[in-house]
């Protein structure tokens, strides 16, 4: 398996999907194989997903980093980067992969091209802390709220949400050092949504951010909120969509991903030139 080796203790596991010259790179605790990474690697791009440290089979860690986990996880993506000599690349995360894009735009605005944001959120102060992922992991909630809507009249992708349900529960536990860790939210630091808004206005990067109307994390008002700090921004919103809108209608979200891509690349901006 591949790995980028960013020090004795620290390897990072990674995977390439498809062999064009423009790069996008992700970046999560685990990448479903029917994703929206695979597609778009099957739309021309070269894919690097990377599996964060932490989470198998990266190199687990014992350190708890703090409010520093996701500079960790943005400084590790530049880190990979370096490693396989790629300079500029497109950013796409979704949930927690997203909350890694913004502190990377933050930090390492130089090297990222354009940024796809889905179910991004980065955060509201009202939810607390800590991310459900490891809530459901450390068993302090026994379930999560439904992330899904009942699918309106469409077999497909109700066949398409049970293999990946299938998958899911077919999943070997986590090891018991994985499940100790909490990354928590994007940007807690900021401590307040006023400070949150100044620092997302520095971002200048072209900034897409997609997400479901039945979302009950990232949800419509806070992808709102986000998208009137960003001074670069196309917000996209799906009705009778939720948090798994990227396994859920990976065509339509990988096709406004594509799109949005080839514009940044044409015009410089989040929107087509002017005729």
């Amino acid at each position: 398996m591949p790995y980028i080796k960013l020090s004795d203790s620290i390897s990072l596991f990674y995977e390439e999907f498809g062999s064009g010259e423009d790069y996008i790179l992700s970046s999560q605790a685990g990448f479903y194989r029917k994703g929206m990474q695979q597609y778009m690697a099957g739309l021309g791009y070269h894919v690097i997903c990377i599996t964060i440290r932490g989470f198998a089979p990266s190199s687990f860690v014992t350190d708890d980093y703090g409010n520093e986990w996701y500079n960790i996880f943005a400084d590790d993506v530049v880190a990979a980067a370096d490693a396989l000599k790629i300079d500029k690349f497109a950013y796409m995360g979704a949930s927690h992969g997203a909350g890694i894009g913004w502190h990377l735009m933050l930090r390492h605005p130089e090297r990222v091209s354009a940024f796809i944001a889905v179910v991004a959120g980065p955060h509201s102060l009202k939810e607390g802390t800590m991310s459900y992922r490891q809530m459901l992991e450390q068993g302090i909630i026994k379930t999560p709220p439904p992330f899904d809507p009942e699918i309106d009249d469409d077999p497909a992708r109700q066949q398409r949400r049970d293999i990946r349900n299938e998958h899911i529960s077919k999943l070997p536990p986590a090891d018991p050092r994985q499940q100790k860790i909490d990354y928590g939210r994007p940007l807690m630091s900021l401590g307040s949504e006023e400070r949150l808004c100044e620092e997302l206005r520095k971002i200048k990067t072209p900034t897409l951010l997609i997400g479901g109307m039945e979302d009950p994390i990232a949800k419509p008002e806070l992808m709102m909120c986000t998208a009137s700090c960003l001074p670069h921004c196309k917000l996209v919103m799906y009705s009778n969509c939720g948090h798994n809108i990227d396994t859920d209608i990976i065509e339509e979200v990988s096709d406004e991903a594509d799109r949005f891509i080839k514009t940044v690349t044409e015009t410089g901006k989040w929107y087509k030139p002017l005729l």
